[in-house]
């Protein structure tokens, strides 16, 4: 019964992450959308678990062929009694739901200030059904074959963050840039807000990591510990190469550093331990910095650096699995896995690391653009001019997060999120 209270613990700290998640981009956002930006997170809590119930669960969970897809068995969870069946498979049924209500989630501070809030909820769903449930079932299917070649991912930074950040870019790619980006600077309305999500979120990551061990056992502390190591170790990388390069310790610095370890850490938390979470962190923390400047460079909006985070995190976190996983570091028996690169074993899993990151960021990426493509053929993805220099709160919704004026500040912007505050700076 331990391990059933740990994973229902588990469970209800991974949907903490949902608000968690909505007051950190809600800060990076100006003022007047902070309200749709909340909205188009916790949405995802009321689309995602009914696709989840329909469809989703047999598709990703169910004997499919070659471990690509599973079958229709379970529509509308047919078949499925949650008091009778395996404790592990009925904790599987709602455990991978958490997961799934926040993965595209992750994909709305890509397109914060200009996506219209009823095509977003169409995207979830398509996204939920055609992206996530798909890559769930190569990695955490009954015979996923990503899995069965030997790749490694303990709690999702493959199937949650590359292939949410991968459907970040491509979405941005199709929705196109804020008008008058990348021109105009405009800093986060609210680092408060900012850092309140991040503490929430790293709170959260904790059910997310620790719980994926599905028992409250050695697994699960090794895991918690790794990602606190993780989170502490990037947030001070990013802020000291910050404070190198830009001359400021910023709060929301911190909060980016904190994320983007915790991101990393994901897959290898339950893989790693000793030294490696802090190495692990540390790298994300700075190579995260400087990958959130690439959206300059390259020329897509990626409003709130979900690419520069959740993607580059999520392969950093990927890839160092191959270097630094190691069985007798989380007590598990040689054998159980096969050793990284550092810790005596060979170049095999380094390459199956690369090679199912990089199926499933490709994957994420094309089918995210033919689902984006298809929706601005029919219905279009964003809001008129005036919609978006007026604000979506009051155009979208008829309410607004804030009655003073700081709801106010029409016009597009550099950059909410790190990479533009720091761009900011520049202009300045």
């Amino acid at each position: 019964m331990g391990d059933t209270a740990w994973v229902l613990t588990s469970a209800a700290l991974v949907l903490f992450m949902v608000p968690g998640l909505a007051f950190f981009y809600g800060g990076m956002v100006r003022g007047a959308n902070v309200l749709n930006m909340l909205l188009m997170n916790m949405v995802c809590l009321g689309i995602v678990p009914i696709v989840w119930f329909v469809a989703g669960y047999s598709l990703s969970s169910a004997d499919g062929p070659g471990g690509i897809i599973g079958n229709f068995d379970h529509l509308l969870l047919k078949d499925i009694n949650l008091a009778t069946m395996p404790l592990e498979d009925s904790l599987g049924v709602f455990f991978a739901l958490t997961f799934a209500a926040i993965t595209p989630a992750l994909i709305s501070g890509a397109v914060a200030d200009r996506m219209k809030f009823g095509v977003w909820m169409a995207f979830v769903a398509l996204w939920s059904l055609l992206v996530f449930v798909p890559t769930w079932a190569w990695i955490y299917g009954p015979d996923g074959w990503l899995t069965a070649r030997g790749s490694l991912d303990f709690a999702g930074g493959t199937v949650v963050h590359v292939s949410a950040g991968a459907g970040a870019l491509a979405l941005t790619l199709v929705l196109g840039r804020r008008r008058g980006w990348p021109t105009e600077a405009m800093p986060p309305h609210n680092v408060t807000f900012v850092l309140l999500g991040a503490g929430i979120l790293w709170f959260g990551w904790f059910g997310f990591n620790a719980g994926s061990s599905f028992a409250a056992d050695g697994v699960a502390v090794v895991a918690f510990m790794n990602t606190f190591l993780a989170g502490a170790a990037a947030m001070l990388s990013w802020m000291v190469v910050e404070r190198l390069k830009d001359g400021h310790f910023t709060g929301l610095g911190a909060a980016s550093g904190i994320v983007a370890g915790l991101v990393a850490i994901t897959p290898a938390a339950g893989f790693v331990g000793g030294i490696s979470p802090i190495l692990i962190g540390a790298a994300a923390g700075a190579i995260c910095y400087f990958a959130i400047q690439l959206k300059f460079k390259m020329g897509y909006d990626d409003s709130l650096d979900v690419v520069g985070v959740h993607l580059v995190g999520g392969l950093v976190g990927g890839i160092l699995i191959g270097l630094f996983a190691h069985t007798a570091a989380v007590g598990a028996e040689a054998g159980a896995f096969e050793e990284g690169l550092f810790q005596a074993g060979g170049l095999g899993l380094l390459i199956e690391q690369i090679f199912a990151n990089g199926v499933v960021l490709v994957y994420s990426f094309v089918v995210t653009g033919l689902i984006a493509k298809a929706l601005d053929a029919t219905v279009g993805l964003r809001v008129d001019a005036e919609t978006e220099t007026v604000g979506l709160d009051r155009a979208m919704h008829a309410e607004s997060a804030y009655s003073s004026g700081l709801s106010s500040g029409g016009g597009a912007a550099l950059g909410n999120g790190p990479g533009g505050f720091r761009a900011m700076q520049e202009q300045n």
